[in-house]
């Protein structure tokens, strides 16, 4: 997924970063207000991550905007506010859920992938094609019930496709879930990880739709 992280402490911020990073996601992290909105007007997001206390403001009114502008992606606040009228307040005005601060970073990823699931509308974070298994929720691939191993941007390119698996996804929106703000795009990324995946899980893996996108193969 592309994550959108808002955090203003430098400490938490980049453990939270790494982290997700490190689940195969790519992350923007920013620390005020004012980048999370320019960031999210220009990225279409798949998760966001929102502090409520910011240096510049609070994150409800992001979260109020974003979700009257008609923002469908899923939010999780993350904050210090620990009182039930706070967390009563950030889900009536859009989150999906709620952690308060200090949180375990396996649980943090465990919500990602619930809300994740919630909005794509597969209850069971496990796909089947062909030959494979995906099981999304621990970030396996299985061929004929052998475990392959996967760098992170493998896996992410094979993330976006299991996530719906019928559909056709274009290459933009792998190059979305590879990379995060500042990081070089060059042109033949995207092909250069399908094939490899080729390689590893069978050339059948993914299918090529030129001029249109990648699926996953049947």
């Amino acid at each position: 997924m592309r994550v959108l992280l808002t955090e203003d402490d430098a400490v938490l911020g980049e453990a939270v970063r790494d982290y997700v990073a490190g689940l195969g996601h790519a992350v923007d992290w920013m620390q005020t207000l004012e980048d999370a909105r320019s960031a999210a007007d220009t990225v279409a997001y798949d998760l966001l991550l929102l502090d409520l206390r910011l240096p510049d403001g609070s994150g409800l009114s992001l979260l109020t905007a974003l979700r009257r502008a008609g923002a469908t992606m899923p939010i999780i606040i993350l904050t210090a506010h620990d009182q039930i009228s706070d967390r009563i307040e950030g889900l009536n005005s859009g989150a999906d859920d709620y952690l308060v601060k200090p949180f375990n970073l396996g649980e943090l990823g465990a919500r990602m992938l619930a809300v994740a699931r919630r909005y794509s509308g597969a209850a069971v974070p496990v796909v089947e094609a062909g030959p494979l298994t995906i099981r999304l929720a621990d970030r396996r691939v299985l061929r004929e019930g052998e475990v392959i191993d996967l760098s992170s941007r493998e896996w992410a390119v094979l993330a976006r496709l299991a996530a719906r698996p019928e559909a056709i996804v274009s290459k933009g929106q792998i190059e979305e879930a590879l990379y995060a703000f500042g990081s070089e795009i060059e042109s033949n990324t995207v092909e250069v990880y399908v094939s490899r995946l080729r390689k590893k899980l069978g050339k059948d893996c993914v299918e090529t739709l030129r001029g249109i996108g990648y699926r996953l193969g049947r």
